[in-house]
């Protein structure tokens, strides 16, 4: 594991600046210290030749200021520091999260279906937060290190060149056990945020899967297998804490036994009258400091490692450009990319994100996944138009809407509606074939805002065919609603904001899918109330009840053949 990670320097200007900071806070308890110590040798010296002259000397009084003021700026330097590295570690894990959930966002939910979500959460919430001793102790500690081993070096081998020169050669023996330590805990702690992942994973599964383990009578397992992933887990924090206690007792020691070789060879000199007492008082009082930054580096490396390994995933999740982003928010024509499949020459750009366009234009979309190739398509649908992607479940439909929002990667561009000057999400409106409801009442989660508009949401909710109290509070992925209930809030929050921002392109993914034939009606006339108004309305749908209601057709076989019919509304 490398000391600092220099991915980490490039990501954020945060963490560049606290290190500069470190830095110099570092120099300023360097300079305290070596003060310090140069005023308790001062001191003792002056106070022992008092005792002989019987009077105290002038110089005591100015030796104890010294020493009183190196003490106060000791301590302003360490709160500083403290200061410092709570700010930047809070900064820090912002502005990591914000840009990996960008970078996630920007390669859509193709790449994230590759991934756990329990264990992306754990690694950007509870991982993250580890940052709080890598930054708070282990980066302070590193620059305190890099600048106080050798000035305080220095100052020793000025004040005694014999004990310089056995702190100097006393010295590696410390980082040779840091590094050995550190192969050994390497491991154990991957191993252990490994098992952090999997505990988070394990509970979100069952908080999910709640209703059905409930249905079923099984519910009650789950606290078995929640319980022994939890004591699995505190059994390697045990582990941890236990090789950590180990190494900080090895560093301990090694900087023990080098201080006592000092201590031994200023005393026979001392004896011997070839070494003053001031100049012995002074390199007795640094040894100790000499061998104090590494030892401890050491020790609040091994307490930083959760922070090291969670930032190193996260580092990896953005050095990952193996599925890269669309070429522009407006027109999308970037390289099919697939687990199983060879990238695809790249498209040509069709639009830019401030050309205005007033139809829907798909030329040559192709859609490469591991079991299939869904294309090309070649459709143009202007202002008042609905087409509907029709064909069995799994043909490809929900890929095909993926990839006009431009976040599946394809062959073939996209040239979404709207005017100059305004982004492809700016210009779309979309309905998810999963509801995907959050906590909060049932306008909220129509509106997504904590403030929504009473009159536009009852419209919503009333063209969706869902008379239901506005203010009623729902759970977490929509407990309370029934699976009808849920997929009509998704469908009128599309109508929500279709309405208020007047996207002109909408899309909807089985937005009748869980919907009796009343209810589907209400929302096949709520989808054509959106195309009478100007927008161009995609939905992807098997119901003959929303077939029926399109002016373009689009079949989409099972094989990833695509055939287009204009007119097929009845």
């Amino acid at each position: 594991m490398k000391p600092l990670d220099p991915r980490l320097l490039r990501l954020s200007r945060t963490a560049r600046g606290f290190i500069v900071a470190a830095a110099g806070t570092g120099v300023l308890r360097t300079v305290a210290t070596i003060a310090i110590a140069w005023g308790i040798a001062a001191a003792v010296t002056l106070g022992i030749d008092a005792v002989h002259v019987g009077r105290v000397p002038d110089a005591f009084g100015q030796a104890l200021a010294l020493l009183g003021g190196a003490f106060v700026l000791r301590a302003v330097a360490a709160w500083a520091t403290d200061d410092l590295a709570a700010r930047a570690a809070a900064k820090v894990k912002s502005e990591m999260r914000t840009t990996v959930l960008a970078r996630a966002a920007e390669r859509g939910p193709s790449w994230l279906a590759g991934r756990s979500s329990a264990g992306f959460a754990t690694t950007l919430g509870p991982g993250l937060d580890a940052l709080d001793a890598y930054f708070g102790r282990y980066l302070p500690q590193l620059a305190l290190t890099a600048i106080a081993t050798p000035l305080l070096l220095v100052a020793i081998g000025l004040g005694d060149l014999t004990s310089g020169l056995i702190i100097l050669f006393a010295l590696p023996v410390i980082p040779v056990f840091m590094i050995l330590i550190g192969l050994a805990t390497q491991a154990l702690q991957r191993k252990q945020s490994d098992a952090l992942a999997k505990l988070g994973g394990a509970f979100l599964e069952a908080v999910e899967g709640l209703s059905t383990l409930k249905v079923f009578g099984r519910a009650r397992r789950q606290v078995g297998r929640i319980g022994s992933v939890t004591d699995e887990y505190r059994r390697g924090t045990l582990g941890v804490l236990r090789l950590s206690f180990v190494s900080g007792f090895a560093l301990e020691l090694a900087a023990s036994l080098s201080v006592a070789l000092v201590a031994v060879s200023i005393g026979i000199r001392l004896v011997d009258g070839s070494l003053g007492l001031g100049a012995a008082m002074f390199v007795l009082v640094l040894a100790p400091e000499a061998f104090a930054p590494i030892r401890q580096v050491g020790a609040d490396f091994h307490a930083a490692q959760d922070g090291v390994e969670a930032s190193a995933a996260v580092l990896d999740v953005l050095a990952d450009d193996t599925d890269p982003a669309p070429n522009g928010p407006d027109a999308v024509g970037s390289r099919a990319a697939g687990a199983d499949t060879a990238p695809a020459a790249p498209a040509a750009t069709a639009a830019t994100a401030a050309t205005a366009a007033t139809a829907l234009a798909v030329h040559g979309l192709t859609v490469r996944r591991p079991d299939v190739v869904i294309g090309p398509l070649d459709l143009h649908a202007g202002p008042g138009t609905v087409v509907v992607l029709a064909g069995p479940s799994g043909s490809g439909k929900s890929s095909v809407i993926a990839a006009l929002r431009g976040v599946l990667p394809h062959d073939g561009t996209v040239v979404v509606p709207g005017t100059a000057g305004t982004t492809a999400t700016e210009r779309t409106t979309w309905a998810d074939q999963r509801p995907r409801l959050v906590r909060g009442t049932v306008a909220e989660n129509v509106a997504l805002s904590a403030t929504p508009d009473a009159a536009d949401v009852r419209t919503a909710l009333r063209d969706a065919g869902l008379e239901v109290d506005p203010g009623l509070p729902i759970g977490a992925g929509g407990s309370g609603l029934s699976g009808g209930q849920a997929q009509r809030v998704a469908v009128a929050r599309a109508l929500y904001r279709a309405r208020r921002v007047g996207t002109p392109l909408v899309l909807l993914d089985e937005p009748t899918s869980a919907l009796d034939a009343e209810a589907e009606a209400r929302v096949v006339a709520a989808i054509r109330g959106l195309a009478a108004d100007g927008a161009v309305v995609v939905v992807a749908s098997h119901r003959p009840a929303v077939v029926a209601a399109a002016d373009v057709r689009v079949d989409i076989g099972t094989g990833g053949s695509v055939t287009v019919r204009t007119g097929a509304r009845a």
